[in-house]
């Protein structure tokens, strides 16, 4: 453990700081590569006691990325443990070459204070900053406390009352925008005790997760003046002419418009300090094979950012590592979607879902082999085979946005599959509420659906003399079944929403 001698409030220096030093640089240069700066910084506990405290490593980027993960947190106060933790892990990214950038992010599972006075099940931090000439931004969005109680009750967003002896503020954030800066904090957290409490003495702050970042624009180039055109048959001899752009090399069939734009490094980083901990994303039978980089003009950069893994509709989709479900809906590529980011800080996208299990919320703490939905087709996968696409973005590639992905195709290989899973029966699981118009509506679900007009023998026109239109009334509405002309030859049925069919 790290001893803290100054206290916390003193972080909130950093802030003009931290501008100063980056609007110091801008002043410094002429250039917009001199000019632009980025700064990210995170920690996942900080417990600051007048005259002391502990703390996870506090980690800051640059000079380089980094990430801090640890098994456990503990801290004690002269009546016992005062703040326990079972997991932690903090990244951070930055980049002041080009357009800047800097994430932070952080991450606590099962916390505990003053012997379970307060807990959460999971505290997620996340802050990032990017800029481009002129122009810098930033979101402090992404922060989540899972499951927090006091004193047993669930308790919400914004200021916590705890007893007589202090208080709690959840998502407390601040930023200071400019048009071409950015600094923002956030701290998921806040414990503030304002009375002596557990061993611990009024004035006392406890903080889990921390993240801050920071960016400087570089200024917008000024406009070179156009050459004056030279006069005379003489001038008109001596400019040289302009040689074209070379054209994309070609792919039969398809425009040279939509040939892949940007293609991702050729490399294969080791995620984690040991890969034991990752599974197989789909259980049971399926097949894959390596389709990273393939033509796609239907997703941005016009190629494959990842691997198909085709399975049999219906077939788990599990979470390949321990880690926090995020980003979970609809979009019209992907379909039903989500992320998982593991505790090194590794992400996941899984798409084309057919529906999710109740762990697939956003914010959920898994573990690696829990199901988290269901393979399909939906999305721009729709007609195709059942599948599910699958993406690696490494820690160190994240400042790419979505072009920083690897071939998942090894680590496919190497994956263990899972072979004895057990999962809750799926009665009531289904897509979640999508937060897109374009996604499907609830509708008839198909239960089942069989040909019998080889199989039984039938001659023609019997199928369709017993299945005359019937209509049965149920508790919610109602069953239909139409005839079938015989030439169909299928018995196909179908429920609406909430009705028995038993």
């Amino acid at each position: 453990m790290t001893i803290m001698r100054p206290r916390v409030k003193a972080r909130l220096a950093i802030v003009p700081l931290t501008l100063a030093l980056l609007v110091a640089g801008s002043a410094g240069s002429s250039s917009g590569a001199g000019s632009a700066g980025a700064l990210a910084r995170a920690y996942a506990i900080r417990v600051v006691v007048p005259g002391g405290g502990a703390s996870t490593p506090t980690i800051s980027s640059p000079p380089s990325d980094a990430v801090a993960p640890g098994s456990g947190f503990s801290y004690a106060g002269s009546d016992g443990p005062a703040v326990t933790a079972g997991s932690y892990v903090a990244t951070v990214q930055s980049d002041s070459i080009g357009n800047p950038f800097a994430t932070a992010s952080a991450e606590v599972t099962d916390l505990s204070l003053f012997n379970g006075e307060v807990t959460a099940s999971d505290v997620v931090a996340h802050a990032k900053a990017s800029a481009r000439p002129g122009i810098a931004t930033g979101d402090l969005s992404g922060v989540g406390v899972s499951g927090l109680t006091v004193e047993g009750l669930p308790a919400g967003a914004g200021r916590v009352p705890l007893g007589d002896w202090g208080y709690a503020d959840v998502n407390e954030q601040s930023s200071a925008p400019t048009p071409s800066t950015f600094h923002g904090f956030v701290t998921a957290l806040d414990v503030h005790l304002t009375a002596d409490h557990g061993g611990l003495p009024a004035g006392t702050e406890i903080q889990i997760g921390y993240a801050e970042a920071s960016v400087q624009a570089p200024p917008k180039a000024s406009p070179k003046p156009a050459p004056k055109p030279k006069q005379g048959i003489q001038a008109a001899s001596k400019t040289k002419a302009r040689k074209a752009p070379e054209p994309a090399k070609p792919i039969p069939g398809i425009p040279p418009e939509q040939l892949p734009r940007k293609l991702p490094p050729d490399i294969h980083p080791k995620l984690a300090p040991t890969p034991n901990g990752y599974v197989f994303p789909v259980y049971g039978p399926s097949s894959y094979t390596d389709t990273f980089r393939a033509f796609r003009s239907d997703v941005p950069g016009g190629w494959h950012h990842g691997d198909d893994i085709f399975a049999p509709l219906g077939a788990p989709v599990l979470a390949v590592a321990r880690g926090t479900v995020f980003s979970v809906g609809w979009n019209d590529i992907g379909g039903n979607r989500l992320w998982l980011r593991d505790q090194y800080g590794n992400q996941f996208y899984y798409a084309h879902l057919s529906a999710y299990t109740p762990l697939a919320v956003n914010n959920a703490h898994v573990s690696a082999g829990a199901v988290l939905g269901f393979v399909g087709n939906t999305g721009d996968a729709q007609g195709t085979p059942y599948h599910l696409h699958f993406e690696i973005h490494p820690l160190g590639l994240l400042g790419m946005g979505y072009d920083g992905v690897v071939n998942p195709t090894a680590y496919l290989d190497a994956w263990k599959h899972l072979q004895d899973l057990r999962f809750a029966t799926a009665a009531g699981w289904a897509p979640a509420q999508a937060s897109s118009e374009s996604a499907p509506h609830a509708g008839a679900i198909l239960l089942q659906s069989s040909d019998i007009s080889t199989a039984s023998g039938l001659a023609p026109g019997s199928l369709a003399r017993a299945l005359k239109v019937a209509t049965t009334e149920g508790a919610a509405g109602l069953l239909s079944t139409r005839t079938v002309p015989p030439s169909h030859g299928k018995v196909v049925e179908f429920a609406a929403p909430g009705i028995r069919t038993d």
